[in-house]
């Protein structure tokens, strides 16, 4: 994400969790007749429910616990002229435990009907928990498919921290936008990075809007005075990544490299800056990949909004979305290199727990930091030298690694956080730095990573010992020296 002011968020609070023995399982009675041999691994298995949580520290009742999505399939109606939303989403999941229940985060919206593997299940609302009772038990390891039917009118989430986040209503339609949460607002959904999943969107709109969102297009069919637009993102991706722009928009498409591109611009501005800005989109993609290793995913583009509650840019996947505002000064591919730059670090390698946000957006900044130099702006020393004099004594105080919820966004986790790699670009020289990045792109692709983790392979790539190094610049609440030069 780019602050220009930022996006967020929700609720606390865990329900309950216990273990239970469903019906057939568990001790013989006494008085049966006896049996032959240890009682059968079906009799014996209990079953409870899933957790209303993922564990994360900052957010405990982001997520849930007892299964892993691999696949959505969301199908959604709006009507913005009465800002109504039906939808259908099926879910393909795993069960990682024995579950009795298992619950769904989605907020505000009605739910009409749930299936569990084509059964009907019991459902019931608990704040913005969505609990599942399927008809029989779901043993772990093994498979089954959720899918709900659900209206309503969306909303934001509200965050006294962090802003809100979510389904966003606009003069000429809809946008779904948020960190770290937005995808509850609009569909059901295990609302945690560390669940990461493939997704298919169709989202139908009166005619003449556009709904945009992540992926690869899958093209467009209209019956009536609706269309239907479809968009399959086929690399796990992280909830908070999910979003779709539905009004009207400059459309531009086109392909680089076998890859489709599609970028879309808010008719709300006029042509300009923007249009210059994402269309360079490609190339400055082409030049991150120079540096880091393969792009990740099978699409290109960007989205550019304007609406006064969103004043950020977000790494939405492979499609980057821009706040109309980072261009009112003309030009600024610096902002396409930071969140293009997520595509590799924050979406493909993506967040473990949102403590570790400095590792989304201290190496986004580190990149437009190598785009400025790229491009001859400024090169990645004088920046580095101008961050660190000039940073606030709230920098300081604030530990990128640990910046706690409020900080979540702060300044620290970017600028210090883009300050931390490059004190381990000069602390182990460019030959092992730049190895590191591409080797930490290629080894975590498609999956979840911690700070601890990429320390780990910084010490293993330039075989050097670097705690020091990272404790006095992700954790210390003082300034660090600076480095030398390059």
């Amino acid at each position: 994400m780019t602050r220009a002011r930022r996006s967020g968020r929700r609720r606390l609070g865990l329900l309950a969790c216990g273990t239970l023995l469903l019906a057939g399982c568990g001790s013989a009675d006494p008085a049966a007749a006896p049996t032959v041999g240890p009682p059968s691994a079906t009799a014996a298995r209990t079953f409870g429910p899933g957790a209303a949580g993922a564990g994360d520290a900052y957010f405990p009742s982001y997520g849930n616990g007892g299964y892993d999505v691999t696949h959505y399939t969301v199908r959604v109606r709006y009507d913005p002229a009465k800002d109504q939303l039906t939808g259908t989403t099926e879910l393909r999941a795993t069960a990682t435990a024995n579950l009795s229940a298992f619950n769904l985060d989605l907020a505000g919206l009605t739910v009409q009907s749930v299936t569990v593997d084509g059964a009907q299940a019991a459902h019931a609302r608990t704040d913005d928990e969505l609990v599942v009772t399927p008809a029989t038990g779901l043993t772990s390891g093994n498979g089954f498919v959720v899918q709900i039917r659900y209206d309503g009118e969306p909303a934001a989430l509200p965050n006294d921290a962090l802003g809100e986040g979510g389904w966003l209503h606009t003069a000429d339609g809809a946008i779904a936008l948020g960190q770290p949460e937005s995808a509850s607002t609009w569909f059901p959904v295990n609302d945690h990075p560390s669940d990461k999943a493939t997704y298919d969107f169709e989202i139908t709109v009166p005619k003449g809007l556009t709904a945009v969102s992540n992926g690869v297009p899958k093209g467009r069919t209209t019956q009536g005075d609706w269309t239907t637009w479809r968009w399959s993102e086929g690399s796990p991706m992280a909830s908070y990544l999910a979003t779709v722009a539905i009004g009207k928009f400059r459309v531009t498409t086109g392909e680089h490299r076998g890859r489709p591109v599609y970028s879309a611009v808010t008719t709300k501005v006029a042509e300009g800056a923007p249009d210059r800005s994402i269309a360079r989109t490609t190339e400055v993609a082409d030049y991150l990949e120079s540096v880091f290793g393969p792009y990740p995913f099978d699409a290109y583009g960007g989205v550019v909004v304007a609406d006064d509650r969103i004043r950020y840019a977000l790494e939405t996947q492979s499609r980057p979305v821009y706040s109309a505002s980072f261009f009112r000064q003309g030009d600024n591919t610096g902002v396409v290199a930071h969140e293009l730059a997520h595509q590799w670090f924050g979406n493909s390698v993506a967040l473990q727990k949102w403590q570790d946000i400095w590792l989304n957006e201290g190496l986004a900044t580190y990149a437009e930091w190598l785009w400025a130099e790229h491009t001859g702006q400024s090169t990645v020393q004088r920046t580095f030298d101008q961050k660190y004099a000039g940073a606030s004594g709230q920098v300081w105080r604030t530990p990128p690694g640990k910046p706690g919820v409020a900080n979540l966004f702060s300044q620290s986790v970017y600028e210090r956080g883009g300050m931390t790699v490059h004190a381990l670009r000069v602390a182990v020289g460019d030959a092992a730095f730049f190895s590191i990045l591409r080797t930490w792109a290629e080894e975590k692709k498609n999956g979840n990573a911690t700070t601890q983790d990429f320390v780990a392979l910084a010490e293993r790539i330039s075989h050097k010992k670097l705690g020091k190094l990272f404790d006095a610049w992700l954790y210390d609440t003082e300034r660090p020296a600076a480095p030398k030069r390059l």
